[in-house]
């Protein structure tokens, strides 16, 4: 093998490592805060605070139709509930992306399921093939039983209703 393989080999698989997605990182501790229906605040065990973003689902804005009624069903969901956040990365807004876990149950997976948040399509490859499965499930299944925004007639996501 002459040099030019065994470059293009070490460029391959260099390619191919960093294609890999990334091991998702562990927060564990108590929701302090919620900000809307995707975005809570968890103080871990070191006592340092985290602003997290939901991951795989996009929840009304809190001016927007049930904003409020999103924010309420999150807060019922993990507020001062011990949870833990499987976090893939950082957004611009430098808030950490995570599935938020408690007692086992995806609460992102639950906004979906009870119309209070959109499944976000446009990050659905960033989701394991189970979650995105089951994510468009429950999102097909609350439109079915217009449940939550689902109610409306013609529900504006919120991708659009920011860009107003």
């Amino acid at each position: 093998m002459d040099i030019a393989e065994q470059l293009k080999i070490r460029v391959l698989a260099v390619i191919l490592f960093t294609a890999l997605p990334a091991h998702a990182d562990q927060i564990r501790g108590v929701v302090v805060g919620i900000s809307d229906g995707d975005t809570v605040t968890v103080l871990d065990n070191n006592r340092q605070q985290h602003k997290i973003r939901l991951s795989g689902i996009d929840a009304p804005e809190s001016h927007q139709p049930f904003g409020q009624k999103s924010k309420s069903n999150l807060s019922a969901l993990v507020f001062n509930r011990e949870v833990i956040a499987e976090c893939s990365k950082t957004d611009k807004y430098r808030r950490e992306i995570c599935k938020i876990l408690v007692e086992g149950r995806d609460a992102n997976l639950e906004q979906v399921k009870a119309g209070m948040a959109w499944w976000y399509r446009q990050y659905s490859k960033e989701q394991s093939p189970k979650d995105r499965e089951d994510y468009e499930v429950a999102e097909f299944n609350a439109k079915a039983r217009r449940i939550g925004l689902w109610v409306d007639t013609n529900p504006v996501p919120p991708w659009e209703w920011r860009h107003q």
